[in-house]
């Protein structure tokens, strides 16, 4: 598997997080490579990889839909089977899909991981709350941090704070955020603010976690 790696600027930190991809954009998006350089500059090493219909997406230039859940948590395993060392603290997570599939492949195979963070858990498809993806929530056997924008389409403040709770999942939330953390200019915040905030708050989390 070809990971894209961002090399931590405080390799004594020794912490590496496996970032995935969302359903429609691949590894090296703006939203990816922001989110990379901002961990990197804070200590975090990261290695992004794309799941395989993005794969052949890139290499065909075709758009394809994602790949069905046993494939893309297939994928996963392999990337982490791929990134592990014995010498790192190990963390996985994702931007939407990729960070589901993360929470996915944690409780169908045993990882020596410290924990799970996702930007913009798709806990629904918008205009259907009616079908909530977090059955599995209560099955992970390590901690997941949630950062959420509180108008996400895919799950909004006011519907998960009506779910119920889950012992590993913690939400971190931000101000008038989109699924892509974006927040409109009447909320006085930019989209580069949130991101760094979600930024510092999941390292914060991930330190206290090693």
């Amino acid at each position: 598997m070809d990971f894209l790696v961002n090399e931590a600027d405080k390799p004594d930190r020794k912490i590496t997080l496996v970032l995935a991809h969302g359903a429609g954009a691949p590894m090296d998006s703006e939203f990816m490579n922001h989110v990379a350089s901002l961990y990197a500059a804070s200590g975090i090493r990261v290695l992004r990889f794309e799941f395989p219909y993005m794969q052949e997406r890139r290499a065909s230039g075709k758009k394809r839909p994602p790949d069905r859940a046993p494939k893309l948590i297939a994928a996963w395993k392999e990337a982490f089977d791929e990134a592990f060392s014995e010498g790192d603290t190990l963390f996985i997570g994702g931007k939407s899909m990729g960070g589901r599939m993360a929470t996915l492949v944690m409780t169908e195979h045993d990882l020596a991981i410290k924990g799970c963070v996702c930007f913009g858990y798709p806990y629904h498809a918008p205009g259907k709350p009616e079908k909530v993806r977090n059955d599995h929530f209560t099955e992970l056997k390590q901690p997941v941090l949630v950062l959420q924008g509180d108008r996400d389409a895919f799950g909004t403040k006011e519907e998960i704070s009506a779910y119920p709770e889950f012992s590993k999942v913690e939400h971190y939330w931000l101000t008038d955020g989109n699924h892509d953390l974006k927040p409109r200019k009447a909320s006085g915040v930019t989209h580069d603010q949130n991101i760094e905030e979600a930024v510092r708050a999941s390292v914060d989390w991930m330190i206290s976690h090693s």
